[in-house]
């Protein structure tokens, strides 16, 4: 079954993924040599899918069928599976789905070891396979399994998806035409699978923005904790959209960990859109949890955050606070700062609605939204290194040195995306996008130096978000 909230997508086997004509033809051809009867194998391998009972009922007494159809499959695994290919598209699509985080379940008509033979051969990556199922009989296999659509080629496949109450999107590689396939009722017909992927992101980035602003429109009213990043930006416009500028605030907390070079521009950003904007301030500081830097830094900063905003939204009459948390953020792991804020009551909008990092973006720049390319921007006190404390001077040498190292970047005629300076206690180390990394002189590390570390080294891995967790001994203790 499923998880809530987890994409699942069913895949039927033969001449969808696979094509199994040349395998059916081998084996059927020496199954009729065995029993001494001529199959129009060509002609029986035009619609491939339905139960192998079925297709041999026509040229067997009835009571020759069962033993002929236990034959075929034990001279399959020798006949077939050897010389089937995958279809076009294939490992694209399945690549497609587990780039969504997803899982494949594969449902066919195929005798299930069999249809495992296949996988494995052609290294499939599937996660379930459900054998020996037909027609609307798969839509109760489909339903356990939570899948939200199913991909076939036959009209067989349309009803098992119908059954299930799921989205029917059907290809043409099998004997089915376009005109049957809509007739019985599928929802979308695809060429082949090389068309799945663009499709499969297209249609999950149209419904997750359907769901966000069916889920922006309970909410009377609303304010965003809004950093001026592309998430906090795109939920902004995406509130705004659903709910109106007057119905909606963009709060913005200034404290020492928000650069100073992130203010102006949000500022400009929300006042774009004409909500109201407003500049609290948050004192993490005054956390010693915060200060001390243990591994749950975020959850003191979220807590702070929200105990400020909570009393600031009710004072200004907005019925709930919501975070620019996405989908991606939930799966990194190890992000106390999500469960801090989820105590609290803050929505998350982008979250429930499955919207992962790079949706937003597609979304934001579909909008004409300037964020849409903004690099990552995380708090100052993200640069410091677990175990060393935070503190009003750290931050402010930490942004002095980002600031010194862009400025000799761009000296250099370099121009780079993501950088960090993070403060490990005993040194500094920089981190740039990775095909930077050897283009680098001594006048960056000396900007470094010079904005108050003494010792810089650059990591050779180059820019990589969530690098300071990679030093916590076992992030588990912090959950």
């Amino acid at each position: 079954m499923g998880d809530a909230g987890e994409l699942v997508i069913g895949f039927d086997l033969d001449m969808t993924l696979i094509d199994t004509v040349p395998g059916f033809i081998a084996t059927l051809d020496a199954l009729g040599h065995e029993l001494g009867v001529a199959f129009p194998s060509a002609a029986m391998s035009d619609k491939l899918g339905p139960p192998l009972d079925q297709m041999l009922a026509p040229y067997l007494a009835e009571e020759a069928i069962a033993p002929a159809a236990d034959r075929f499959r034990s001279l399959y695994p020798t006949h077939a599976v050897p010389p089937t290919p995958t279809l076009p598209g294939v490992h694209e699509s399945l690549a497609a789905v587990r780039a969504e985080h997803g899982k494949v379940v594969l449902v066919t008509g195929k005798y299930a070891p069999n249809a495992l033979l296949h996988v494995e051969h052609l290294g499939l990556d599937v996660d379930h396979i459900e054998g020996w199922v037909w027609g609307e009989a798969k839509g109760a296999v489909l339903r356990e399994h939570g899948a939200i659509m199913y991909v076939g080629d036959h009209i067989h496949d349309v009803e098992g998806a119908r059954a299930a109450g799921i989205l029917s999107v059907s290809v043409l590689t099998g004997g089915c035409g376009r005109e049957e396939l809509e007739a019985a009722g599928t929802d979308v017909v695809l060429d082949d699978l090389t068309a799945f992927p663009e499709w499969l992101a297209g249609y999950l980035l149209e419904t997750r923005l359907a769901a966000l602003e069916a889920d922006l429109r309970r909410h009377e009213s609303l304010m965003v904790a809004f950093s001026g990043g592309a998430d906090s930006a795109f939920l902004l416009a995406a509130a705004v959209r659903a709910l109106g500028p007057d119905k909606v605030a963009a709060a913005t907390a200034y404290s020492p960990s928000l650069p100073l070079s992130e203010r102006q521009a949000a500022l400009d950003f929300a006042g774009s859109l004409g909500v109201m904007v407003l500049t609290p301030a948050t004192d993490e500081l005054a956390r010693p949890g915060y200060v001390a830097n243990a591994g749950d830094r975020c959850a003191f900063c979220k807590s702070e955050l929200l105990d400020v905003l909570g009393p600031l939204a009710r004072e200004h009459g907005f019925a709930a606070v919501a975070t620019g948390t996405n989908a991606d953020d939930a799966r990194t792991g190890f992000r106390p700062g999500i469960a801090a804020a989820a105590e609290r009551g803050a929505a998350t909008p982008l979250l429930d609605a499955g919207l992962t990092k790079a949706q937003v973006r597609a979304a934001s720049r579909q909008w004409e939204l300037p964020t849409w390319d903004k690099p990552a921007a995380a708090c100052l006190s993200s640069r410091i290194a677990f175990g060393v404390e935070v503190t009003e001077e750290r931050l402010a040498r930490v942004e002095r040195a980002e600031a010194a190292a862009r400025e000799a970047l761009g000296a250099l005629g370099l121009t780079v995306r993501n950088l960090r300076v993070r403060d490990l206690g005993d040194r500094a180390r920089l981190e740039i996008d990775r095909e930077l990394v050897g283009d680098l002189d001594g006048t960056v590390t000396a900007a470094i130096q010079a904005a108050g570390f003494e010792v810089v080294e650059i990591d050779p891995l180059g820019f990589r978000t969530g690098s300071m967790n990679e030093l916590l001994p076992d992030p588990e203790l912090y959950r």
